[in-house]
């Protein structure tokens, strides 16, 4: 999801239909086919390997000793063999004990219900059949104002291990400033793409809006909205041939083709709550973003 609002936080799309595993049989025979990012305009990223999903492991009936529950919460990208961006307030607020997984599994959701049959009532067997767990580091000064929420952190895991599971190609960060340099002009023609794991935007029903889906890898096309001191702002309108984020598309990544190269220069934080009309991404070409990211990545 989404946080700070701004308007809501893009973050805990899987807290709805969260896994207990040892009721997992129940809940993968009522599941249904999941989507993600929007479902006009959108396609499925399986490209986009450098993608992935944070999955969490946790303490949920409050007896305060084992996790009893896993599953899913937010995207992210990986920025280095060993280095997985995503958004501070998906990994902050959990119940103490809670452990952090990275997965880069094009549907974590289908993985996800598979390792729960095969080992029922056991959430860390279930976490290390589809992902690799790691360190967490938020940005210190979390949350930070509205002008700059300092929404960001990282997941360290062992390059051995992700290498060993998945072949992925890093995303490449901006340069300091970049999107300061380029300016509205510049980014009015760039080529944007949103990719996530996240829902789908809000459908009628019974009850109001509901906002199906979620655990696949999929991608959008945005066009450019805004350009603020931390923040770039994409539109997600459909009229205009685009897609975008939705909840538990959280710290997942805002491209732009740029001179030819494929630039990671955002990651979704929030947006509108229907999920139909903008996104907005902290930037990550700013001094706040590159200061934070520096002691575990080497910047451009």
């Amino acid at each position: 999801m989404r946080a700070i609002r701004l308007t809501s936080p893009r973050k805990h799309a899987a807290t709805a239909t969260a896994l207990t595993v040892a009721a997992a049989a129940l809940t993968v025979a009522a599941a249904t086919p999941a989507a993600a990012i929007s479902t006009y305009n959108s396609a499925p990223a399986p490209e986009r390997t450098e993608v992935g999903a944070l999955v969490v492991t946790y303490d949920h009936d409050e007896d305060a000793t084992t996790p009893d529950r896993v599953d899913w919460f937010c995207s992210g990208t990986m920025i280095d063999r060993d280095t997985f961006l995503t958004a501070a307030h998906c990994t902050t607020d959990w119940p103490a004990g809670a452990r952090f997984h990275v997965s880069l599994e094009q549907d974590v959701r289908a993985a996800l219900d598979a390792a729960a049959r095969e080992h029922p009532g056991d959430p860390h067997a279930v976490a290390a059949a589809v992902a690799v767990e790691g360190t967490v580091h938020n940005h210190p000064a979390y949350p930070g104002p509205s002008s700059d929420t300092r929404d960001i952190s990282v997941v360290e895991v062992p390059a051995r291990k992700a290498a060993e599971r998945w072949d992925f190609t890093p995303a490449t960060l901006p340069t300091a400033g970049q999107l300061d340099a380029l300016g509205p002009r510049g980014l009015d023609g760039a080529d944007l793409t949103v990719a996530g794991y996240g829902t789908q935007e809000a459908q009628r029903g019974p009850g109001g809006h509901t906002h199906p889906g979620g655990g696949v890898r999929m991608k959008a096309p945005t066009t450019f909205n805004a350009l603020n001191k931390a923040w770039v702002r994409v539109a997600m309108t459909a009229p205009q041939g685009n897609g975008g984020a939705c909840y538990g598309d959280s710290g997942g990544p805002n491209f732009a083709e740029i001179d030819g190269e494929r630039l990671l220069v955002g990651t979704t934080i929030t947006g509108d709550s229907p999920c139909y009309a903008t996104n907005v991404a902290y930037r990550l070409d700013t001094p706040g973003a590159r200061a934070f990211l520096a002691p575990y990545t080497d910047l451009p």
